[in-house]
């Protein structure tokens, strides 16, 4: 099975000069939370979660107008093509410990999005018949979340 089977093909990004405000109303409207920051040639440079948004507007004592994406966004891309196996989509979500993979053409152009929301959905609506197994999306989602308990969290828990 292929990304391009079932990525979002209507995907949204900002630009680097938008604020952290725009942002947030395109996520809202769009009911997303992940922006690919694309240049003037509509190449992705970057991309900006709902969670950076927060950390920024949280630690910075600024307001949301105030703060440009290119101050919080993130430049290391990881991707994926349309034509990429989806468990090599997964795979990179696994090891880089991110959810949301913006799908880019051979130039570098937003094409899509592929998120675990999807492949989950996909999967469940696929069952049996899909070739992507449940505990194959499962294995992911461990992977991606392995370190994103905090360690005091952990502390607590146990000692419960």
């Amino acid at each position: 099975m292929r990304v391009g089977d079932i990525m979002v093909r209507t995907p949204v990004s900002c630009r680097g000069d938008m604020n952290l405000g725009e942002a947030i109303e395109i996520m809202w409207n769009r009911n997303c939370g992940i922006l690919p920051v694309v240049n003037e040639q509509k190449r992705v440079i970057g991309v900006v979660t709902d969670r950076d948004i927060s950390i920024a507007l949280g630690t910075r004592n600024r307001l949301p107008g105030e703060i440009k994406i290119r101050e919080v966004a993130t430049p290391n891309v990881y991707s994926c093509k349309a034509s990429d196996d989806v468990r090599a989509a997964l795979q990179t979500m696994a090891s880089a410990k991110v959810r949301r993979l913006p799908v880019l053409t051979p130039a570098g152009e937003l094409e899509g999005i592929l998120s675990m929301d999807d492949v989950v959905f996909h999967a469940e609506m696929a069952n049996r018949l899909s070739e992507l197994s449940a505990d194959h999306v499962l294995k992911t989602l461990r992977e991606v979340y392995s370190a994103g308990v905090p360690q005091r969290v952990l502390e607590k828990t146990v000692a419960a």
